[in-house]
C-alpha cells in the first residue's frame, strides 16, 4: 500500500469482506472437487463452446494432461482460498485466481448462439458471475486491505516499499 494511502474503517470492513468471501468460494469450490473421488474436469472441459474450445478439448483429450488439469484446478482453488480468506501473499493469490477464472470464462463464454449441455445458473450476456469476480478480485488488488487486515500485514509490515516503482528499498 502506498504510504500516503489510509483507508476508512468502513473501506477496510468491506474490502476484507469481500476477500473473504470471494476466498471462501474457492475454497469451498476445491474442498469439494477435493473430496470426491470421482470428481473430474473433463466434462466441463468438453462442454467448452466458443473460439478456445480446440483449446480446452486437446486438455480433457489426453489422460497423463487431465490429471494435470485436475490436481491444479483442485489445489488452485483450495491454496487461492485460503490465501483470500487469510490475507495471505495476496500479491499472487489475486493474479492466480484471476488468471484462473479466466480460464473458467473462456471455457464457458456467455456469448449469443453458444449452447451448452451443463445446466447453466441463468441468462447471460457477456457478463456472468465469472466475470464479476474477475473484476472485484481486481478492485483487491488495486486497492489492497489485506496489508491492513490479513497475515500480509504481518509479513510486510517491517518493509518499506518504493512508492514510485513498486520496489524494496
Amino acid at each position: 500500500m502506498n504510504k500516503g494511502t489510509s483507508y476508512t474503517a468502513s473501506q477496510v470492513f468491506w474490502l476484507t469482506f469481500l476477500r473473504v468471501i470471494i476466498g471462501w468460494h474457492f475454497l469451498y469450490e476445491g474442498l469439494v472437487k477435493a473430496v470426491n473421488p470421482n470428481w473430474s474436469s473433463v466434462g466441463y472441459l468438453l462442454d467448452s463452446a466458443g473460439f478456445m474450445k480446440g483449446f480446452f478439448y486437446r486438455l480433457a483429450a489426453n489422460p497423463d494432461t487431465l490429471s494435470v488439469v485436475d490436481f491444479m484446478n483442485i489445489w488452485g482453488l483450495i491454496t487461492i482460498g485460503l490465501g483470500l480468506i487469510l490475507g495471505a501473499f495476496n500479491r499472487i493469490t489475486l493474479p492466480a485466481g484471476i488468471v484462473m477464472l479466466a480460464f473458467y470464462y473462456l471455457s464457458h463464454p456467455p456469448f449469443v448462439g453458444l449452447k451448452y449441455e451443463l445446466p447453466m445458473e441463468g441468462s447471460y450476456l457477456f457478463i456472468n458471475k465469472n466475470f464479476i469476480e474477475i473484476v472485484a478480485m481486481m478492485v483487491l488488488f488495486i486497492f489492497p486491505a489485506h496489508r491492513k487486515i490479513g497475515i500480509d500485514r504481518l509479513i510486510f509490515s517491517n518493509r518499506k516499499f518504493n512508492t514510485e516503482n513498486g520496489n524494496q528499498k
